[in-house]
């Protein structure tokens, strides 16, 4: 079941349908049960109330949150002079929009009555900032407030918003029926603790919040104030019992204010009444209504029919609510899954269409912005890693020394001396040739150029031993083209010729083919000289440095004098093999194969792809 008919269900489930029983139920209950009666309704009133008293608190607080964010609350108190705050100073002008817009919103805000902060970098006067003042008024010290569980329950909440009822802390509040926001205010670059905001807001919003909620018509007498837990009477709209202890004006004594709603009949202030109380969330105070038993007995017959035409346009805005919006906002977030869903295809191009103004819009380009910054970032780390990847290739192609160099020289020398010009010739030619793929500034060139380059290699190997070796290529014609990583053979067979056939007393022989294999290039060297020990295997490792300290696990175990190939565990075969795993990752390698007395065949397998192509495996590296 997807979440259109999943919200449909639980809608018409936990919403329409005991609604619509409710309202029966106590469409035929409202006559034998007034009490019963009066106590829904005054339900319904009390959580409107509650409300609203949240939004208010819940607007302050987005206020102190844009100051926060915007960083006002920050220059003020890290000020030359934090003592002399002026919102409309023209210094103002130096700051950015942001901040510019919410001082001007903090100075013109109707509800804020007086506004300060404790600094705690600040000494002496600095340590208190007022951003309002307030006439006849001192501010509690910061050392005493430093001492207060206030405090200490301010700096647990993180800066977390907290708020303080009248009378509950005079000492930091004064005596006015006002609420206050006291929060901790942080750095935001670093997160840092750097002073503590209190803000107190006029009583004005909340009396014209009782005064415009009544219960029933204006028959009846009713009365709302605000209690905390411990039964102190915080707000009165009628300014008669501030401050007052709840539990005197009731018989029920031993009446606790418990989370939810609670209502019964009783005596109150020596008048027959249903008390109602709603303890609100998030916060430890309780709304309390004081409803007249005497002007609630007329009023029964009227509330029924009310009652009944509430329910039915409560029903009748839960189906337009369900028909016009609800599918709306389902059908939003289908489309969002789906090309989420998309992404976790590998499609890192798809973006949502965005439509309209409202919070499904912002969820759609929160999701385009996202895939925008993963794409930015992906391409980022993928120039990164080939860079990186580049400059150690560069370094082990570094790594690849022409030994044979000074040996070619030497034997050139050696023809011109016995006056052997077109063997001189063709040696220069050749060694030029191997030169100059050597120190071309490509790390890529075809399998065709490879094949060049290792045939000039072999030639000047055959003029300098001739009757030691002779040698294959078996190469396809279609497989010429693909790209490969340049001295990939040449040092492969380099081992071979001055490892392989040392000291044998037959004609050595070195075969070189080449074919594809599952989107795969493999490349196959195999002589036919003494071979290796599996001791001698076992010494060959990828990426190992130079210095060969970790070479294999039986290093100590071979003796001294057997002939151990060194160059199959040093630069040749290991350079070539690390070149490999960088550039296309640890699919491919060198393998090797030997036995002692029957030759050696080194495997390489890389993938097939044309030159210059951004083949697979370098976007996995990437």
């Amino acid at each position: 079941m997807n979440l259109r008919y999943k919200l449909f269900t639980a809608f018409l489930g936990l919403i329409i349908i005991p609604l619509f029983i409710l309202g029966m139920i106590m469409f035929f209950v409202t006559y034998n049960s007034i009490e019963k009666k009066y106590s829904q309704q005054s339900e319904y009133s009390l959580k409107a109330i509650s409300y609203s008293i949240s939004s208010v608190f819940k607007d302050m607080d987005n206020v102190t949150d844009n100051g926060i964010a915007t960083s006002v609350f920050h220059m003020a108190l890290s000020a030359e002079d934090p003592s002399k705050q002026d919102l409309t100073d023209a210094e103002q002008l130096s700051l950015n929009a942001s901040q510019r817009n919410f001082r001007s919103l903090l100075y013109n805000h109707p509800s804020i009555s007086y506004a300060f902060l404790y600094n705690f970098n600040g000494k002496g006067s600095s340590e208190i900032v007022s951003v309002f003042n307030k006439e006849n008024f001192r501010t509690l010290p910061y050392d005493k407030f430093k001492g207060s569980e206030l405090y200490q329950e301010v700096m647990a909440l993180n800066g977390v918003p907290k708020w303080l009822a009248p009378h509950e802390y005079p000492e930091l509040t004064g005596t006015e029926p006002v609420f206050t926001q006291i929060r901790l205010v942080k750095e935001l670059s670093f997160f840092q603790n750097i002073g503590i905001l209190v803000v107190q807001i006029k009583n004005w919003e909340f009396e014209s919040i009782f005064r415009n909620l009544k219960i029933g018509d204006t028959g009846q007498k009713v009365s709302f104030m605000l209690v905390n837990d411990d039964g102190m009477i915080l707000f009165d709209p009628d300014r008669k019992l501030d401050g007052q202890d709840f539990h005197s004006f009731t018989s029920k004594k031993n009446f606790t204010f418990q989370k939810g709603f609670q209502s019964f009949k009783t005596e109150f202030d020596g008048e027959k009444s249903i008390l109602s109380v709603y303890h609100l969330k998030d916060y430890p105070w309780s709304l309390v209504s004081v409803t007249s038993w005497d002007s609630l007995s007329r009023e029964v017959t009227v509330f029924a029919r009310w009652f009944v035409v509430v329910i039915f346009l409560c029903l009748l805005g839960a189906v337009i609510f369900n028909l016009f919006f609800m599918n709306r906002i389902t059908g939003g977030i289908a489309v969002i899954v789906r090309f989420m869903r998309r992404v976790e295809d590998g499609d890192l191009t798809t973006r949502v269409e965005e439509k309209g103004s409202d919070e499904m819009t912002l969820l759609a380009r929160g999701f385009n912005d996202l895939m925008d910054k993963i794409n930015s970032l992906f391409n980022r780390v993928h120039v990164e890693q080939r860079r990186k990847n580049q400059a150690e290739m560069r370094v082990l192609q570094a790594q690849i020394k022409p030994h044979f160099l000074f040996n070619t020289l030497e034997s050139i020398n050696v023809l011109a001396v016995q006056n052997e010009g077109r063997k001189v010739s063709e040696m220069v030619y050749r060694l030029a040739s191997i030169l100059r793929i050597s120190i071309q500034d490509r790390d890529e060139i075809t399998l065709e150029e490879e094949i060049t380059h290792l045939r000039n290699y072999l030639d000047i190997q055959k003029f300098r031993f001739e009757d030691v070796f002779d040698y294959e290529i078996e190469i396809p014609q279609e497989l010429l083209g693909c790209g490969i990583l340049k001295l990939t053979l040449q040092p492969l067979v380099e081992n071979s010729i001055q490892h392989g056939f040392e000291g044998i007393d037959y004609k050595g022989l070195v075969r070189v083919k080449g074919w594809e294999e599952r989107g795969n290039l493999i490349l196959q060297i195999q002589d036919n000289g003494i071979g290796m020990t599996s001791a001698q295997l076992g010494m060959f490792q990828y990426m190992v440095s130079e210095s060969g300290e970790s070479a294999g696990p039986d290093t100590d175990k071979i003796k001294p004098g057997h002939g151990i190939h060194l160059e199959r565990r040093g630069l040749g075969v290991r350079s070539v093999a690390d070149r490999i795993r960088i550039e296309y990752g640890d699919r491919y390698g060198i393998f090797i194969c030997a036995s002692p007395g029957e030759g050696t065949i080194i495997q390489c397998v890389i993938p097939k792809y044309g030159q210059g192509e951004d083949h697979y495996a370098k976007s996995i590296i990437g």
